[in-house]
């Protein structure tokens, strides 16, 4: 996900005064790897070269680990010192390679691997990203000279990277100073706890934050235009399909923090964005490609704001807004509130204006579940939800007559009222 990844992103933005995003081998200690000999005409050689060099990342050797750099590479290899730096500073479980395919041109090659990385304590399974790197040959052996263009990037490849531990997060730092990253940690240890309250079921209760040095390193790790990002205050990473009703296991959720829009919150406004994508990590396992996005965004950010004292008119100004439109009769008719947000309202890079209506409007249908019918009810209809169709097609008015015992028509007409009643 992220260039990593194959994956759905959760994004966190908000309007109104709360957040202003939108206005502006085992070996030492148990590490394990493995290798993967041949696995394919030709992969051998290149295979060996990532097989030693990640033994020696994970026993601690620096000299063996810069051993498969090429020595004329002197960039690439003063880069590859500091990333070395970067990974040993991290609790790391698994660290191993795949080759995938060889490109082979004459003294050089194009190498695509996967790499397989598990971060003890905080993931419960492994990350799989994408390496693509060139090689030459050097000596008589085969040595790694460049990173490929598409491979995927990496927070510690972006500089020298600092991790704060917290009681419940791991927070990992590029250009940031420790101060912030530890605020971010004591936020990230709050959110935690408030999620567990109303996400009680099996999920790791930690987190790992990456908080890059700007948006355009954040749309780096994350694969897309900076412009993708403007006024998200956070993204979750997460593959979408991954839950156990699609058959599959979700791998390691990150919190990618924004640091422009992030910064421009106020302290609770930041609390609520934590909260918000640690509800995403707490909820992977359920979430699925049949549930909507107004019900995966709206509970986040309902456990978002259960804590806090903001109106609900200002935590939703654009659906406000749409309200006074309709009560004046300057609206068009009943406008973005026809229907519940489609999964097309939450694209990034949409209209401002049209992503917060959609942020807000599945956050109240999610708090009227709650308030109408109960706290687990909601999370039994999320649940639900995402069973639909083996996890593969929704079927919202299904799970909604199953849970609810009304279908959507009803549900959204439910949600209209209740909206033009809380926001009028």
């Amino acid at each position: 996900m992220t260039k990593r990844r194959r994956s759905t992103r959760h994004g966190r933005a908000r309007g109104g005064t709360l957040a202003l995003a939108l206005a502006c081998a085992a070996v030492a200690g148990g590490l394990t790897g493995c290798g993967t000999g041949d696995g394919g005409a030709g992969h051998g050689p290149f295979q060996r070269v990532l097989d030693e060099q990640a033994a020696a990342l994970r026993a601690g050797d620096r000299s063996g680990y810069l051993a498969a750099v090429d020595p004329r590479a002197a960039a690439y290899r003063s880069g590859q010192e500091r990333v070395y730096r970067n990974l040993r500073s991290l609790p790391l479980a698994t660290w191993a390679y795949q080759v995938t395919d060889v490109a082979r041109h004459e003294e050089s090659a194009t190498v695509t691997a996967r790499l397989r990385y598990r971060i003890a304590g905080y993931d419960r399974v492994t990350t799989t990203d994408t390496e693509r790197l060139r090689f030459v040959r050097r000596d008589g052996g085969w040595r790694i000279a460049a990173e490929a263009a598409d491979s995927d990037t990496q927070l510690w490849e972006q500089g020298t990277m600092t991790v704060v531990r917290g009681a419940h997060s791991l927070v990992l730092g590029v250009g940031r100073d420790r101060s912030g990253l530890r605020r971010l940690a004591r936020a990230a240890d709050r959110a935690v706890p408030a999620v567990a309250r109303v996400w009680p079921g099996r999920w790791s209760r930690r987190t790992v934050l990456e908080a890059p040095s700007s948006v355009a390193d954040m749309a780096r790790l994350l694969g897309s235009p900076a412009s993708s990002y403007e006024g998200i205050a956070a993204v979750t990473t997460g593959e979408a399909g991954g839950g156990a009703a699609a058959g599959g296991s979700a791998p390691a959720d990150r919190i990618v923090i924004n640091p422009q829009a992030y910064g421009m919150l106020s302290d609770e406004g930041q609390q609520v964005v934590l909260t918000h994508e640690t509800t995403h990590v707490a909820t992977r396992h359920q979430t699925t490609r049949a549930t909507p996005m107004w019900l995966s965004e709206g509970i986040a950010d309902w456990a978002g704001y259960r804590a806090s004292k903001t109106a609900p008119r200002e935590a939703a100004p654009e659906l406000a807004r749409a309200v006074a439109g309709r009560q004046s009769g300057d609206g068009g008719g009943d406008g973005p509130l026809h229907r519940l947000p489609t999964d097309e309202d939450f694209a990034f890079g949409n209209d401002p204006a049209r992503l917060a209506r959609a942020y807000e409007g599945g956050w109240l249908a999610c708090r009227m579940v709650a308030q109408q019918w109960g706290q687990d009810t909601l999370v039994e209809l999320y649940e639900q939800a995402g069973r639909a169709g083996g996890g593969r097609s929704p079927d919202v008015d299904a799970a909604l007559q199953s849970v609810l015992g009304i279908g959507q028509a009803e549900f959204t007409a439910r949600w209209r009222s209740y909206v033009t009643e809380l926001l009028g």
